[in-house]
């Protein structure tokens, strides 16, 4: 029999049987979260499935994150009905400000290395990070997951993407992903499972595996697993590896060695070029946040480059920290300080400006630029507004010097 792939590994421990690609299996699932946005029909749902309780308590995760604190009174009841649920059940859930449920689940533990994860949110696949299996799923089959602990999938066909050489001083994780989603597409991966590896994914710290796997999404993949080699989590665990003879769909090589600065231009995640390509565009907005860059290794990223300056006098810098822990981290060691004095707005942990819930949403006309995953037209809550991705460093240096550059980035991740 050939080698397996690292997804049909950890499918077939929670099958119970040997699964290969396109292999149709129901599966044992470790965990499951849902948000603010998913929840509340999730609920619904199971209720409309007669279900009592919850199938693990401890397992099922809800987190008030996407509008939060709430904005209106229709969204603050699907809050009430999010912790009378949880009360009632037992099940787990985080109130308003303790942050992004994907930071929250690494950071509390709901999702360790080799699980199979399932999340009613696209950017579960972040927990790829941590050599998980996670993907995310509707939230009518996460009522049935809340029921069972148990859905069914696809094994997914896997595509390997090798980053070969050492990436450059002042190239950060975020450029490594917007150049991977720049070569694949926004639908290159679509329904497929991505292994990322190589030196330059080898020497990511865990924020900058959960930024690449993060935006395997953004390629139409359903799980983005990365490479566990240097990974360092503060518990043991045992790596799943591909293994010999594994088969893939697709094999790609990137060299990293000369890369420059990546940015995404408008509206779309794979509108990839060189940060030369779009240098010079007068910004209104920057934002750096969400669960792809809000942690305190980009905070800090950004606080290196405006350190004792100001931004520009026509910009308004917001940052959404990734949780509670990682703002009170940059409280401590003076993070939150050099950016609040360079001019920096924080806004309560969340995913607010990225969805356009609330907290940041451009007006018309207006130009921002985002160290966010996502940039198509109307994602931050107004379609007659351009938005760019970039590196937190990058968009650091852009709310400086007004227009968009990579300037004062060099040596910063």
């Amino acid at each position: 029999m050939r080698g397996r792939t690292v997804a049909e590994q950890i499918i077939s421990q929670h099958a119970s049987t040997t699964a290969q690609a396109d292999d149709v299996v129901i599966v044992r699932v470790d965990g499951a979260m849902a948000t603010d946005t998913t929840a509340p029909f999730a609920i619904e749902t199971f209720r409309e499935m007669r279900g009592v309780r919850v199938w693990d308590p401890a397992r099922m995760v809800f987190v008030i994150d996407h509008a939060a604190p709430a904005p209106t009174e229709a969204i603050a009841n699907l809050h009430v009905m999010m912790r009378t649920f949880a009360r009632e059940t037992g099940a787990v859930l985080y109130e308003i400000g303790t942050g992004i449920g994907h930071q929250v689940m690494v950071e509390r533990a709901h999702v360790r290395p080799g699980e199979l994860i399932v999340g009613a949110d696209s950017h579960t696949v972040i927990y790829g990070a941590l050599n998980a299996f996670a993907s995310g799923v509707g939230s009518t089959d996460l009522a049935a997951v809340m029921l069972t602990g148990r859905t069914w999938l696809r094994v997914p066909r896997t595509i390997r993407v090798e980053l070969i050489g050492d990436a450059p001083m002042g190239i950060s994780p975020k450029d490594l992903t917007l150049a991977i989603v720049g070569r694949l597409g926004i639908d290159g991966a679509t329904g497929r499972a991505i292994e990322f590896t190589g030196a330059a994914v080898r020497a990511l710290s865990l924020a900058g595996r959960m930024t690449m796997a993060s935006m395997a999404v953004e390629t139409g993949a359903v799980a983005g697993l990365v490479d566990p080699s240097g990974l360092e989590l503060p518990y043991a665990f045992a790596a799943t590896q591909p293994e010999p003879g594994a088969e893939y769909e697709q094999c790609i090589t990137i060299d990293v060695r000369e890369l420059a600065p990546q940015i995404a231009l408008p509206h779309s995640p794979d509108g990839v070029v060189a940060i030369d390509q779009a240098a010079g565009t007068r910004i209104d907005m920057a934002f750096i946040g969400t669960c792809t860059n809000g942690r305190l290794e980009d905070l800090r990223a950004a606080a290196a480059v405006l350190r004792g300056q100001r931004i520009a006098s026509h910009v308004r810098l917001i940052i959404a920290p990734a949780s509670r822990e990682v703002f009170a981290a940059g409280l401590r060691d003076g993070t939150i300080a050099a950016l609040t004095d360079a001019g920096a707005t924080f806004i309560t942990p969340g995913c607010g400006p990225c969805v356009g819930t609330h907290l940041g949403v451009p007006g018309n006309g207006e130009v921002v630029i985002s160290a966010a995953n996502r940039n198509f037209q109307g994602r931050m809550g107004n379609p007659r507004s351009a938005v760019y991705l970039a590196s937190p460093a990058t968009v650091a240096a852009s709310a400086l010097h007004g227009v968009i550059t990579a300037a004062d980035t060099r040596g910063v991740a």
